[in-house]
Parts: structure tokens; C-alpha cells; sequence
């Protein structure tokens, strides 16, 4: 494994805010700016990686779209296969799914079923955790396949938006490397 190489809130500080978007009073966290960094991303997917080790994972889930960016890698870091979540009609294969709630309507997750072993331990890896209705989709929807998810990582935590307690509560343990107090 390569160790990351920057801290924490060395990374943090490549994170670069775009204010009122997508809407007016809104701080956007925008991670393109880390990502293109050579160093920070290694750095994140380092950081990460150890997390995901420490936590006993078999393989790595990750959610489109820039779940697949964090998770691919450290899966890759690790040597451990990856699982995508994918948004609906991603796959060409009988998938098996999960509606769930946003703030305004809905939206799915699916996964080819025969991504995971049964009991297999995975771990959820995105960019951010905000409300946190992305991430228990998925942990749910890899518990339907067999899969044992008892932990999600992120890059960002937004903890005014409760999603980090919000996967507490559910029994899945959070690990982020940063986190961005207000909206």
C-alpha cells in the first residue's frame, strides 16, 4: 500500500468552495479541484485505502459516479475487487435494485447480484456524505445480495445535513478525512 503522503487538512485545503450553487446560500464542495491534484489524490485514495484495510475489506462498493473515482482505487490499492452501484439501466445484465427517498421525489441504485459472495465484507467508498440516502441504499442493496456492510468512507462530510449520524444509527461505522461545518 502506498502511504498518503498529505494530511487530512493538507487535503481539505484543495477542496475548493463555489458559493450559491446549485442554489442561492449554498457552499459547494467541489472535489475536481483534489482530484486533480496528482498528490492530493493519492494522498485521499492512501488515506482511504488504510481505512478500508483497518476495517477488514474484502471488497470495495462504490456508487456512481464519483464513488467509482475513490472506490475503484482503493480497491486497486488494496488488491481487493471492486463492486459498482450503478444509477438504472447501467447494466446489461437482470440486476437486482432499490428505490430510495431524496429530498424532492426518488431515485435507484442497482448492482449485479453476483457481485458479491455471500458474507463477503464490504466497504462503501464516495466523495461525500451529506443526508446519507445514497449511502444506505447501497448498504442495503449489498446486504440483498449477501454482502456484510458494516462500514462507509468518504473524502467530505457535511455533518450539518446528519448523513454520517444518520449511518450510525443504521449500524454502519463512518470514516471521512475531512469535514465542511455549514451548508
Amino acid at each position: 500500500m502506498i502511504p498518503p503522503h498529505l494530511s487530512p487538512e493538507e487535503l481539505k485545503a484543495l477542496v475548493r468552495t463555489v458559493p450559491d450553487f446549485p442554489h442561492p446560500g449554498i457552499q459547494f464542495r467541489d472535489i475536481t479541484t483534489l482530484i486533480g491534484h496528482p498528490q492530493g489524490l493519492a494522498a485521499s485514495v492512501g488515506h482511504l485505502a488504510l481505512l478500508a484495510a483497518a476495517a477488514g475489506a474484502q471488497k470495495i462498493a462504490g456508487m456512481e459516479a464519483r464513488g467509482f473515482i475513490f472506490g475503484a482505487a482503493v480497491a486497486v490499492q488494496l488488491g481487493i475487487g471492486f463492486v459498482p452501484v450503478r444509477k438504472p439501466g447501467k447494466l446489461p445484465i437482470v440486476t437486482i435494485g432499490i428505490d430510495y427517498a431524496l429530498e424532492y421525489g426518488t431515485d435507484r441504485l442497482e448492482m449485479d447480484p453476483e457481485a458479491v459472495a455471500p458474507g463477503e465484507k464490504v466497504v462503501i467508498v464516495d466523495d461525500l456524505i451529506a443526508t446519507g440516502g445514497t449511502a444506505l441504499a447501497a448498504a442495503e442493496l449489498l446486504r440483498a445480495a449477501g454482502a456484510e456492510v458494516t462500514d462507509a468512507l468518504f473524502v467530505i462530510d457535511l455533518p450539518d445535513l446528519g448523513g454520517a449520524e444518520r449511518l450510525r444509527k443504521a449500524g454502519i461505522t463512518v470514516g471521512t478525512l475531512m469535514e465542511f461545518e455549514g451548508d
